[in-house]
């Protein structure tokens, strides 16, 4: 898919249905699960909500609700796992 920024987000759907289950968002090797796609989605509460500046008008978020048009915000514990992961990914020639 063609992204703002130009790096690649790759999207993987179901081969029967084709609906989206996971994507890939520049490659670095961070996927991200859809949450509509998991056998019990209403047991995971947001805590952040992305990109809304495309979502359709009729959705309302709640009030109180930490949302961005299309910066990501990580919890520090998050982008210590992702250094990490970085950190051990083989080096590009």
């Amino acid at each position: 898919m063609p992204t703002e920024s130009g790096r690649p987000h790759d999207i993987y759907r179901c081969p029967k249905c084709q609906v989206a289950v996971w994507s890939d968002y520049g490659r670095v090797g961070f996927r991200f699960v859809r949450v509509g796609t998991l056998d019990a989605p209403h047991a995971i509460a947001p805590d952040v909500h992305i990109y809304v500046r495309s979502k359709v008008p009729w959705l309302r978020l709640h009030e109180n609700a930490r949302a961005f048009d299309a910066k990501v915000e990580w919890p520090g514990d998050s982008l210590a796992r992702r250094e990490a992961v970085l950190a051990k990914r083989p080096k590009s020639a």
